[in-house]
């Protein structure tokens, strides 16, 4: 089961152009790799003050569904790609019909909907949690009836960071169309409890001729479902259980004829007798905040492997500098310690250039190296 191959991005050279739809801090950090190898970045958003027209050279503020904006925006780049999956398809469809699209728009398609992409992951023989979908309050109640509780009722389309699901708990009164309302009766799919030790993910890039070069599996704690924290590399993870997270994320790119940084979000699950092995959870198709470490603590980061990969060239070292690192996410007001963090002689500091510091926002990041030897995992 292998998805279409994209099309190659032809002659992409330093002095081309990247085109980046979404201005968000990952198409910003995007932008800030590609100008480290001679590349333009053009960002497309709908927000004027998007923080990652701060540091690219040119900008289209226009709708997604803006055709004619997109044609012209996809004829005044080189490549396109894209810092988040919530973009409509046809959107994709129309930027591929001018210029290489990396991700393609199969890849955005397949994991843009979550029972979509269960059932692609399903369909590899990868384990994930028990699954079904649900349409209505009757579809719940016999979805619940199958799987049991607790189990979680996700919407298929555009959750992220914890928005558009509700746990089902078995000490809870359940009541199919309340809590169907409650998610505004958008179709749904219901996941079974999976009792895991912890949450990893397996942040990975894939060329269109196959390459593959993916960092050290990372363990990832969240806080009100938004990334708190990354710890690399993941705790009480044994090699052998690295290599399979690997090779499970391999399996997906390759299935999907991937092209670019993807994430893979899998749970640690301890079996009887110590040995532990992998559930898949989510697939992003995209660079990924539990990447951001990579920054200053790999050979490579995310965003400059990202790029090499939709540009066609070689992919760089993944190797991990220092014994560990870490991540922790500035959330809200947390950015107001940017002093504090700048007067830490070991912590990298990054700031989005956001300007409400909202609750639950995502203002910044800081990363820290341990000192040491660091380590290479197969992949």
């Amino acid at each position: 089961m292998t998805g279409p191959t994209p099309p190659r991005a032809a002659a992409i050279a330093p002095g081309a152009t990247i085109g980046i739809v979404g201005g968000g801090q990952l198409g910003r950090m995007i932008a800030i790799a590609a100008a480290q190898y001679g590349l333009r970045a053009h960002v497309y958003a709908p927000d004027p003050d998007s923080p990652a027209f701060e540091v690219s050279g040119a900008r289209t503020v226009a709708a997604y569904d803006d055709a004619e904006a997109l044609a012209a925006f996809a004829r005044a780049v080189d490549v396109v790609t894209y810092e988040f999956e919530n973009i409509p398809r046809r959107t994709a469809e129309i930027l591929a019909g001018h210029r290489p699209l990396h991700p393609s728009a199969h890849a955005l398609a397949t994991t843009q909907d979550r029972l979509a992409e269960k059932t692609f992951v399903a369909g590899l023989g990868i384990a994930t949690a028990p699954f079904r979908a649900v349409d209505d309050a009757a579809a719940l109640a016999g979805a619940v009836a199958e799987i049991g509780r607790p189990a979680v009722l996700k919407t298929r389309r555009f959750g992220y960071d914890g928005k558009g699901q509700r746990m089902l708990r078995p000490d809870e009164a359940l009541d199919p169309a309340a809590v169907m309302a409650s998610l505004r009766g958008q179709p749904c799919i219901l996941e079974g409890f999976v009792p895991f030790d912890r949450e990893i993910s397996v942040v990975a890039a894939r060329t269109a001729d196959g390459a593959f070069s993916a960092y050290d599996p990372c363990a990832n704690e969240h806080r009100h479902h938004i990334l708190a924290r990354t710890v690399v590399p993941a705790p009480g993870m044994a090699p052998e259980t690295a290599a399979e997270a690997v090779a499970v994320a391999r399996t997906i790119a390759d299935a999907l004829g991937y092209v670019g940084v993807l994430a893979v979000e899998m749970f640690l699950v301890r079996e009887a007798g110590g040995r532990s092995r992998v559930v898949v959870n989510e697939i992003a198709p995209r660079v990924h905040n539990s990447g951001h470490w990579t920054i200053e603590g790999a050979l490579t980061s995310q965003f400059a492997q990202h790029v090499r990969a939709i540009c066609g060239w070689p992919l760089g070292g993944t190797a991990r500098l220092g014994a560990g690192v870490e991540m922790l996410n500035l959330v809200g007001d947390e950015a107001e310690s940017w002093a504090a963090l700048l007067a830490e002689p070991d912590s990298h500091l990054h700031l989005y250039g956001k300007g409400e510091a909202r609750p639950g926002r995502k203002m910044g990041h800081v990363t820290r190296v341990k000192p040491g030897p660091g380590e290479t995992r197969p992949g």
